[in-house]
Formats: C-alpha cells, sequence, structure tokens
C-alpha cells in the first residue's frame, strides 16, 4: 500500500501542471465539500445508520460547519496579514454566522410553512376526492380500457407528468398517488419499479413551469438580469433528459432495481 501510494503520488506530480492545480483549488474549496455533504447525508439513510430526519440533522450540522469555516477562510483572506487568526477574525466570523443562521431559520420556516399548508389543503382536497368517490370513478375507467401493463404505465407516467406542470410533487403523491397504486397488482406491476419511475417523473415538477420551485430557487440566488424566461428555457434540456432516463430505465429496470435488491434482498 505504500508503494503504491508513493507511485500514485509520483504520478499526480508527474501530471501536475499550473492549470490542473487551479482546478484542484477551485474543485477543493466547492466541490468536494458539499460532495462530503452529500455522500454524509444519503450514505447514512442507504446504510442505515441514520432515518431521514436524523440525516437531515446531519445535513444541517454540516452546513453549519462549512458555513463557519467558508467565513472563517474569507475573513483571513480580507484580514492583514498579521492578523489573519487575531480575535477581530473571530469576532467578524462569529457576527457574519449568526446572521446568516438568522437569516437561513427564517427562509427556512417559510418554506416549511407553505410545504405544510400545501399538505393540508392536498388532504382536504384528497379526502373530498375520495369522499365522492373519485378515485373508484378514476379507477373504473382505467380498468375498463383494458390496457395491457406497458400501456397502464404509460398512461400513469404522461398523467404525472402532464400534472407536474400546474401542481408540485406532494400534491401529486397525496391526491393521485393512491388511485394508482390500488390497479398496480391487477396489471402485475412492481410497486417498487412503480414508485422508482414516479420518483424520476416528479423531477420534472420541479423544472417545468409556472410552479417550477427549482426555477424560482435559482432566481433567488441569480443576478437581477438573469429572468424566469431564461432560466425555463435553460431547464427544457434538462427536462428532455429526465424523460429519456424513464425510457432507459423502463427498458433495463435493473438500473433502478440493483441496489434496493443488494440492499434490502428484493
Amino acid at each position: 500500500m505504500l508503494a503504491l501510494g508513493v507511485a500514485a503520488i509520483m504520478l499526480i506530480y508527474w501530471l501536475w501542471n499550473w492549470e490542473r492545480l487551479e482546478v484542484f483549488k477551485l474543485l477543493l474549496t466547492s466541490f468536494f465539500p458539499l460532495a462530503l455533504l452529500i455522500l454524509a447525508v444519503l450514505g447514512s439513510i442507504v446504510f442505515g445508520l441514520a432515518t431521514p430526519a436524523e440525516a437531515a440533522a446531519v445535513g444541517a450540522f454540516g452546513g453549519f460547519v462549512l458555513v463557519a469555516i467558508y467565513r472563517f477562510i474569507g475573513q483571513s483572506r480580507a484580514a492583514p496579514p498579521g492578523g489573519r487568526f487575531g480575535g477581530a477574525v473571530f469576532w467578524k466570523t462569529l457576527k457574519e454566522f449568526v446572521s446568516i443562521i438568522r437569516e437561513s431559520s427564517f427562509l427556512t420556516a417559510r418554506t416549511s410553512a407553505m410545504v405544510c399548508w400545501l399538505f393540508v389543503g392536498s388532504g382536504i382536497f384528497s379526502a373530498a376526492f375520495a369522499l365522492l368517490g373519485g378515485q373508484e370513478l378514476v379507477e373504473k375507467w382505467v380498468l375498463s380500457l383494458n390496457l395491457t401493463p406497458v400501456q397502464f404505465l404509460i398512461l400513469a407516467q404522461v398523467i404525472i407528468f402532464l400534472l407536474g406542470w400546474p401542481l408540485e410533487w406532494t400534491e401529486i403523491i397525496i391526491i393521485f398517488m393512491p388511485i394508482f397504486i390500488p390497479l398496480l397488482p391487477h396489471f402485475n406491476v412492481d410497486p417498487l419499479f412503480f414508485g422508482i419511475l414516479v420518483a424520476l417523473n416528479l423531477q420534472t415538477a420541479f423544472l417545468s413551469p409556472p410552479v417550477a420551485m427549482a426555477a424560482f430557487y435559482l432566481k433567488g440566488v441569480s443576478p437581477p438580469h438573469v429572468t424566469l424566461n431564461a432560466i425555463f428555457a435553460g431547464m427544457m434540456p434538462f427536462m428532455g433528459l429526465q424523460i429519456v432516463a424513464m425510457f432507459i430505465l423502463y427498458a433495463f429496470p435493473q438500473l433502478g432495481l440493483w441496489l434496493p435488491s443488494v440492499l434490502y434482498g428484493r
């Protein structure tokens, strides 16, 4: 192992140049920390070390640490050479950190309240829809079409894709998924595979106007000259990639079922 490590270091230094060093510095300060944070959150869920709620706490704590480190580095670079690690830098970093945490907490509370009200409205609509017999009506209509499993999957995914334009993913899951799930045994469709297709399809809800949350998030951090129309236009190719990915997943189901089968024995 020591010999392999020495050989790898020698190879890196042999291939190294100024351009690669600058790229590595950019990756070290931007991509690598976020990648480690994402791996910590998703890895803790995949390996059964934490529930999604606990993993979210891990992600929030990691975000706090990254904010503190980035602010400290920024203040250190702005300080005179003799005071880069003094008390003034520490207190400025702490002040900025508190301000950022206050603003982040406010935005998180506002977004959480919005999502909670979406759940409330979706739950009321779903209850009224079920009480009036809407689910039974849709189920009888689908069964009356005498669809094959392939046709049923295409119909369900097209409906979910079209619903992703005016609705958010929360409303689609709460209102419309209870309509499709009872139909799966009739068409002999694996619920896990159907759930993976729906999850991939719902990614378009983040990209499709007019309710595309990803567009509004991006608009909030973009320069003033970047318009929503430009953001929507830039999202269209990614929506096309999502559709292509769904076709590939249907043609090769093991792309989505391999990891669950390894982890959970399915």
